[in-house]
């Protein structure tokens, strides 16, 4: 078995109780050798959204071979299905609910499993209200030691499994119709519209009634000031200078953005 892989942990839990800790556990019990890297567990409770952008926009910078595990699960315990999925950089884990849907839509899958192999769970009997303990995260400790996927359970289409879909882009020859897709900590909103659907154009966002001419970095405005510009994540954000642009322009999940065409 392979000691030396990384796997990456995503959730809703927070670190005020001990449920991130328990995951690691279980990882440590199956192989404690895994490098095992935090990507975010203050996603809001039970918003997939939040977990499929923050998925979506870290997987790239992992080498390859890394197992994502990702536990933002409302429907644990339910008929929804436990999966384990191979793409081209590595492996992802949880629950089949559509978190994985942002990197699917770029990389596709080579393959999918259902996770129905209990030798692989921490234990035969596991609880229903807590599969990243006891399906998750062992089942991802085992993939990273080098377990074929295949024997983690049955094989199931790739195109069977749930897709989080956000509103399609709607473009015209004067504007782009997007909608905000993740609001960070910060409350930066993030749209779905990418940065090269911009590029050598000039344009300006327009976020309800604001109008807001684009910027290369935050420090261009004065604070307290509303601005469009390109993140680090390639797409374009509302953001406000040391402030934040979801309170001070009233902005939520999936509202509607325009970027449009300046003459």
């Amino acid at each position: 078995m392979s000691d030396y892989q990384i796997m990456t942990l995503l959730s809703d839990f927070g670190l005020q109780d001990v449920y991130v800790g328990t995951l690691k556990g279980a990882i440590a019990r199956v192989n404690p050798r895994i490098s095992t890297i935090d990507l975010n567990h203050d996603i809001p409770p039970q918003n997939l959204l939040a977990a499929r952008f923050c998925l979506l926009s870290a997987y790239p910078y992992f080498p390859k071979r890394t197992v994502h595990v990702a536990v933002v699960d409302p429907g644990v315990g339910s008929q929804r299905r436990a999966i384990a999925i191979e793409f081209p950089e590595g492996h992802l884990v949880g629950p089949d609910n559509g978190i994985f849907s942002g990197i699917l839509d770029l990389t596709g899958a080579i393959a999918a499993v259902e996770l129905t192999n209990p030798n692989y769970w921490l234990t035969p009997t596991p609880s229903n209200t807590f599969h990243g303990r006891d399906i998750f995260a062992p089942v991802g400790a085992y993939l990273a030691s080098g377990t074929p996927l295949t024997e983690l359970g049955e094989s199931i289409d790739p195109a069977s499994l749930v897709h989080l879909s956000l509103p399609k882009l709607q473009e015209t020859p004067s504007e782009i119709l997007g909608c905000i897709q993740y609001i960070d900590r910060f409350g930066n909103a993030i749209t779905n519209i990418p940065s090269a659907r911009v590029a050598e154009k000039s344009w300006h966002a327009i976020a309800g009634t604001h109008h807001l001419a684009p910027q290369t970095t935050y420090s261009n405005v004065r604070p307290g000031d509303a601005m469009a510009l390109i993140g680090s994540h390639g797409w374009i954000e509302i953001a406000v200078n040391c402030g934040s642009a979801c309170k001070q322009l009233h902005l939520s999940w999936q509202a509607p953005i325009t970027i449009a065409w300046t003459d």
